[in-house]
């Protein structure tokens, strides 16, 4: 816990003085992975609402959608002596971070602008450590959904698939007429994407049972299996050239007509509306066949790092602010594809999908049926999600032949993980 709280009083100090006009904001020091189009596209409501402010952007950007080369770049600055003034994370990522004592603390905003009441405590779990505010919540992503080129799917002459047996039936009428049925980008986080969509199918107490609450009999059993056996299916409706490609370069091919779907969370969305494409006439979106009224997420937070200086203190302090506006909560997730971190933040300016995002959102978070995602980092922590990975993607590479084995392997390889 070392250096944890150091910053508490100094941050609350420094906040104070910034509004009194006693101390200025320096510029931000800003690491992400935010590169695509639709990403940067999004960023820059971020980057203008600061500048607003007269607080300048120092950008450091780190291209890979899942983020695991932005978090190898901050370790390397971290040890160095020299950490950025915010960074983006996910899940576990923060809570990792906390637990060294590398962040500061963000409770003098976050009281003075009533975060506790309207932030989901599923997203607080992640942004608060040992019951201190230490990042602030961006957005709520949503991960399975299913983006269609609606073109390509009213040519099978079928409706939007609701269960796995209508999704093949759809997939095989694409293949027929001659387009990619998947477009789908073979990195690891991207095959446990699909599965983590594949596994909720089965069911939310399996979902729960197996990505939250790492039971064996789960992880190892006969729904798990049938899950992979549903993977290993999918992988036939991929393109020969799927191997390392970006999650972006995926949304494209459906864009362009030549794909029919991806399976990818909502900031493909954010691609599609770049591309000036319009939810119900372009494309369509869904969740994953057999997942509606259960939602599996992820959450862009900027955690912000210990630093000296009043300065810059307040820099951060007025960041996390500027995020946490109800204001820019609106604008930045209409542009990302995403929903509003804050429960306060109405609809009124997102299209359909968003209105759909926001919606499903809100009924699984009653329901019970709202889990962080496995994929996304949100479900177990690091060395578990990568356990998963390997697995998964020695599945989408064919290395296993049956669902059944793959299943005892993910078994074993998350019990060694723990």
């Amino acid at each position: 816990m070392r250096g944890y709280f150091k910053a508490k009083m100094t941050v609350a100090a420094a906040l104070l003085a910034s509004t009194a006009g006693m101390a200025a904001a320096e510029d931000v020091e800003v690491l992400h992975w935010w590169t695509s189009g639709g990403e940067a596209a999004a960023l820059n409501v971020l980057k203008e609402d600061l500048a607003g402010k007269g607080i300048g952007w120092v950008d450091m950007p780190v291209a890979g959608g899942g983020g695991e080369a932005a978090m190898t770049a901050l370790r390397a600055r971290v040890t160095a002596g020299d950490p950025p003034t915010a960074v983006q994370m996910l899940g576990f990522d923060i809570q990792d971070w906390a637990k060294e004592g590398a962040l500061g603390n963000l409770d003098a905003v976050a009281q003075a602008e009533g975060w506790d009441a309207v932030i989901p405590a599923a997203l607080q779990a992640f942004s608060k450590y040992d019951g201190h505010w230490i990042a602030a919540p961006v957005n709520v992503h949503s991960t399975n959904w299913v983006w269609i080129n609606k073109a390509a799917l009213d040519a099978t002459g079928l409706g939007e698939p609701t269960n796995f047996d209508e999704l093949v039936a759809v997939l095989d009428k694409m293949k027929e007429a001659g387009i990619t049925p998947i477009a789908h980008g073979g990195q690891a986080w991207q095959d446990a994407t699909i599965f983590d969509a594949l596994v909720l199918a089965e069911g939310t107490d399996f979902y729960k049972a197996a990505f939250v609450d790492l039971d064996p009999a789960a992880l190892g059993g006969e729904k798990m299996a049938a899950a992979f056996d549903k993977l290993i299916k999918l992988r036939s409706y991929f393109d020969d050239n799927f191997s390392g490609r970006d999650w972006n370069l995926a949304s494209a091919m459906v864009i362009n007509g030549e794909a029919g779907m991806q399976f990818m969370g909502d900031w493909a969305k954010g691609e599609f509306l770049k591309a000036g494409k319009v939810p119900g006439t372009d494309f369509v979106c869904i969740r994953f066949p057999g997942t509606q009224g259960a939602v599996t997420f992820n959450s862009d937070q900027f955690a912000m790092f210990n630093v000296q200086g009043e300065g810059k203190q307040a820099a951060q302090a007025a960041m996390a602010s500027a995020i946490e506006s109800p204001a820019f909560q609106s604008a930045f997730n209409v542009v990302k594809g995403s929903v509003p971190a804050r429960t306060d933040v109405p609809d009124t300016d997102f299209d359909d999908c968003g209105k759909k995002g926001m919606k499903d959102l809100a009924e699984a978070n009653t329901a019970g049926t709202l889990f962080g995602s496995m994929a996304h980092g949100h479900g177990a922590p690091a060395a578990v999600k990568n356990a998963t990975y390997d697995v998964i993607t020695a599945v989408v590479n064919g290395e296993y032949s049956d669902g059944a084995s793959a299943a005892t392997a993910l078994a074993e390889a998350v019990a060694a993980a723990q």
